[in-house]
């Protein structure tokens, strides 16, 4: 419901987003980033000298506003035509092309940021539109028709994600043009032509109309649909069926109901992630392109999947509706789409049915036993569902790691063990809040804290050994207590419940490297990575520290820089690229890293650092990375 200060207003809106930005980065991220933030001072200076503003520009995407269609037109077409100059300076695999999506709609001010279906549609004209090209809604059409030298091709009505109506989309074109061919009335005909024209004309529209009939019925062409090709890939596709579930999208009129809609695609992917002889994409990976306007073509090539499952959740009381569809994205067919309504508490088993359609239409077989949800048995009856609703809030909490939504993780958790004790799941999660205590030092007594992790993992496996967070807390807590055969027992065991689970290989790489075994961690890390190619800035740290620890200096220092890209400020970053171009003898690099580590934190010290760090199986690693940060200038 809109309050009484809701503020709407009529705009035109113009969304933007570069092609293929995921590949350019993993190849060229320093150059990527110099390119975009150039062309998106390009882009921010035309729209402000065709009198529009920058709404929000976040990676490669930018939103814009106009008070004026032809404005944004033209201003689209200028960027563009200014990009294609850039570009072609560029070689071919560093170029940088964008998308442009127009639409004139109303939309609800929140302070400087705009909201509504009206930007919704521009995102999703922005999606239709072929690198380097622009289309606009019917809408912004309309205004520009006749006051623009340019010409248009009409693409039909679309029907676009989250919109109820169809859309009128129009591709603009560069070169001048009519965009609907007109008839010159003749002037010459004398009045008692009209009538013969007249009925002319009317034979005309009928039988025009009965072919529009048939074409719509019988003859209308299938749209071309647009395939993944393998050779763009940003990785090769796996020896078994490969498979990206992308975030369902929340239909219920209710905006809390988001961790719901995405709680049934994490269990959909942990529950898949149990297939050994099924490659499954992370959940951190998929919900990176949330609430963006991408195509299966698109998530297939940067993920390197060949299937993908996109769906739709709406809850309404104790209903649940679902919508899902498998696309094979190197045909465009879809294979498999099913649509769903059921009791929530029938939810677990309708997870399973999906499940098992999905792996049916991938000819991938299982044996009885491999299939079931994530400890469905512990969320039976209302309650229980209460509870599952709870514990996916919570871990959405604990992902943020800062001590303000830990407590409140923390807060969510206990409730959900009170109302059920016998679930582990709490347990689990519950210990992952008092590993982040410890790591982010919340707390009076560490030690404490540590035991209180230890105990809750272990309550949680004694109830139900099969569950992997549990391991991989447990794997934390024994590399902190300096156990490295304990910790290395627990990650070992993680991969095996999780066997497409990044998560899983990361934290068992982590235990392999604090024991000093860098050359077994190494392709752990990278496994990681390739199941979670957007992985968190952290992966590609602790990759760094392996590859260093190893004396593999430039790929270590790869392997930093896309931390770096991925979190300017991630100190530890910072640290462990510096040591390594100290160790490299690149002192004056090094010393720039020293002075990023002073700017993020200046009361940085080595000797806090030397103790609060993970320790190190053999002391002379750890004296090491200090020894060389102190050669750079840290103290």
């Amino acid at each position: 419901m809109e309050t009484q200060e809701t503020r709407r207003k009529l705009t035109a809106i113009l969304s933007a987003d570069a092609k293929g930005y995921s590949r350019l980065i993993r190849e060229d991220e320093l150059g990527t980033i110099h390119t975009l933030n150039a062309y998106k001072e390009v882009m921010t200076n035309l729209i402000q000298r065709h009198h529009g503003r920058v709404v929000d520009a976040p990676g490669d995407n930018l939103l814009a506003e106009f008070a004026s269609v032809v404005d944004a037109v033209q201003c689209a077409v200028e960027i563009q035509k200014e990009l294609k100059t850039r570009n072609a300076e560029l070689p071919e695999n560093h170029k940088m092309e964008f998308r442009m999506g127009i639409n004139l709609g109303d939309v609800i001010e929140e302070g400087d940021k705009i909201l509504g279906d009206g930007v919704n549609i521009a995102a999703r004209m922005e999606s239709l539109s072929e690198a380097g090209g622009i289309c606009i809604s019917g809408t912004a059409y309309d205004q520009v028709e006749n006051k623009l030298s340019l010409g248009y091709e009409y693409l039909g009505e679309q029907a676009v994600k989250n919109i109820a109506k169809p859309v009128r989309v129009y591709r603009v074109l560069s070169e001048p043009g009519a965009a609907v061919p007109r008839i010159a009335a003749d002037k010459k005909a004398g009045p008692r032509k009209w009538q013969k024209t007249a009925f002319i004309v009317v034979a005309i529209l009928i039988v025009v109309a009965a072919i529009v009939v048939i074409w719509r019925s019988y003859l209308r062409p299938t749209p071309p649909i647009e395939v993944a090709s393998k050779e763009k890939m940003a990785f090769p596709l796996p020896d078994v069926p490969s498979i990206a579930v992308m975030p369902f999208v929340n239909m219920s009129e209710d905006p809390k109901q988001e961790f719901f809609s995405d709680g049934i695609t994490e269990n959909i992917i942990t529950v898949l992630s149990k297939v050994p002889r099924l490659f499954v994409i992370s959940r951190q990976s998929t919900f990176f392109y949330k609430g963006k306007p991408v195509k299966v073509k698109q998530v297939s090539e940067e993920l390197g999947v060949r299937y993908v499952l996109e769906g739709s959740v709406q809850r309404s009381g104790d209903r649940i509706r679902i919508n899902a569809q498998l696309i094979d994205a190197l045909t465009g067919r879809h294979i498999w789409a099913e649509r769903y309504e059921r009791d929530v508490t029938d939810l677990f088993a309708l997870q399973d049915e999906i499940t098992m359609k999905i792996l049916t239409a991938t000819r991938v077989k299982v044996t009885e036993g491999e299939i079931s949800s994530a400890y469905s048995k512990y969320y039976r009856g209302k309650q229980g569902f209460d509870c599952y609703l709870k514990l996916m809030e919570a871990a959405k909490y604990i992902e943020r790691q800062n001590i303000e939504d830990n407590n409140v993780a923390r807060r969510l958790n206990e409730q959900a063990i009170s109302m059920c004790p016998e679930n582990p799941v709490g347990y689990a999660q519950l210990s992952g809040v008092y590993m982040t205590d410890y790591q982010l030092g919340n707390t009076k007594s560490p030690r404490e804290t540590l035991e209180k992790a230890e105990e809750l993992a272990k309550k949680a496996l004694a109830m139900d050994d099969s569950i992997p967070i549990a391991h991989i807390m447990l794997r934390a807590v024994y590399n902190y207590k300096r156990e490295y055969d304990k910790a290395i027992a627990e990650g070992e065991r993680a991969v095996v419940l999780d066997p497409s689970g990044s998560a899983a290989y990361s934290q068992y790489a982590i235990a392999l490297l604090m024991a000093c075994r860098p050359e077994e961690a190494i392709p752990m890390f990278q496994k990681a990575i390739r199941l979670n190619p957007n992985a968190a800035p952290g992966t590609f740290v602790y990759l760094g520290h392996a590859l260093r620890n190893a004396g593999r200096f430039e790929e270590a220092v790869s392997a930093y820089k896309k931390g770096i890209q991925r979190a300017p400020d991630f100190i530890v970053a910072h640290i462990g690229l510096g040591t390594t171009y100290s160790l490299m003898g690149r002192e004056k690099e090094a010393r720039a890293e020293a002075a990023e580590v002073l700017r993020i934190n200046p009361r940085f010290s080595l000797d806090y650092f030397a103790k609060s760090s993970a320790p190190y199986k053999d002391q002379s690693e750890t004296d090491k990375v200090v020894n060389a940060m102190r050669k750079a200038g840290l103290k």
